[in-house]
């Protein structure tokens, strides 16, 4: 089910956060009590795949957590880009494939600030992990929301 918002979200349980990407989808997932927050392993998706969705859904249900949060890409002045409408057909696809609640936050500037938390790497470590570093960003932004309501 996907909510407007997290009032209605899990104040407790584990959060799986993630940061879509047409061929690279980052994640992350939080502990039950939302103190601390692990990057996973960057789900490459096989080009021409459609199965996204599924991809995500078997994590959730690996990782055992209780939310969905998805990163979503607007431009500064809050309106969609061609990015944002591919996002949000993922997210219509996930819903179908669990029962979870799944809910949105904007990701502007998360790719930025996981590469700024991600120090100085090499450009192989960087391709290789700031899609998850990017969805770790998501959910800590996403659980302090949740912490507020």
């Amino acid at each position: 089910m996907i909510l407007p918002d997290f009032k209605a979200f899990p104040h407790s349980g584990r959060l799986l956060g993630i940061d879509w990407g047409l061929r690279r989808i980052g994640v992350a997932v939080s502990d039950a009590g939302h103190d601390f927050v692990f990057v996973r392993p960057v789900v490459v998706v096989p080009r021409g795949a459609d199965n996204h969705a599924n991809l995500i859904a078997d994590i959730a249900k690996k990782e055992s957590v209780v939310g969905i949060v998805v990163g979503i890409p607007l431009y500064s002045d809050g309106s969609d880009s061609d990015t944002t409408k591919m996002v949000r057909m993922f997210i219509d696809a996930l819903a179908k494939v669990t029962d979870l609640p799944i809910c949105t936050i904007e990701e502007n500037l998360t790719s930025a600030a996981a590469q700024e938390n991600m120090g100085r790497v090499s450009v192989s470590k960087l391709k290789e992990n700031l899609d998850s570093e990017s969805a770790r960003v998501i959910l800590e932004n996403a659980i302090a929301m949740i912490n507020r309501t």
